[in-house]
């Protein structure tokens, strides 16, 4: 783990970013359930429950957005980079988890092929493999690892990065969190 803050340094507003399939949502809902803060999945504002990942307008997905970064306390996971600034303007913490991309495509595979109830699962929708996910995964995504990791560099925010499975599963320990998955 790269740095080892106190969980309580990053204050009531916890962004959670990465790469899709990084373990952004059950950390979030994680630390929402340590902290008593509300979990915010930005993936469930940006999609029609209910279907098979379909995404709203544009304009009911930045009113969502909106109304969930007014709120005082949260812990919100996801990218969504048009709404970036936005975000980080009212947040009091940033976690980046920069795992690789292999970590991401067999998460992803394994998550739609096996697990049927996870954190952060669009309400209604069954998970499927689909090559335009397996397409953002392996050639969008790497792009953003570094993106992601200049962004961390370059905001006042107390920031913690966890660039791998095993720095991410020390922060759960380092923490006193569970992820609800037994372990």
């Amino acid at each position: 783990m790269q740095n080892t803050l106190p969980l309580s340094a990053l204050g009531p507003r916890i962004c959670v970013l990465g790469p899709s399939n990084s373990g952004k949502s059950t950390l979030a809902v994680a630390i929402a359930r340590k902290c008593n803060l509300k979990p915010i999945h930005l993936d469930q504002l940006f999609h029609e429950p209910n279907t098979d990942w379909v995404p709203r307008s544009a304009a009911t997905f930045a009113a969502l957005h909106d109304a969930a970064i007014a709120g005082e306390g949260w812990v919100m996971d996801g990218n969504y980079s048009t709404y970036m600034q936005q975000r980080l303007a009212r947040a009091t913490g940033v976690i980046l988890l920069n795992v690789n991309t292999a970590t991401s495509l067999f998460r992803y595979l394994r998550r739609t092929l096996f697990e049927r109830e996870r954190q952060g699962d669009l309400e209604g929708a069954l998970d499927s493999v689909k090559w335009e996910m397996i397409r953002h995964i392996a050639f969008v995504t790497p792009g953003n690892h570094k993106r992601y990791t200049e962004l961390l560099a370059q905001t006042a925010l107390p920031t913690v990065s966890l660039p791998s499975v095993r720095d991410i599963k020390r922060a759960y320990r380092h923490w006193g969190l569970d992820s609800g998955r037994g372990g």
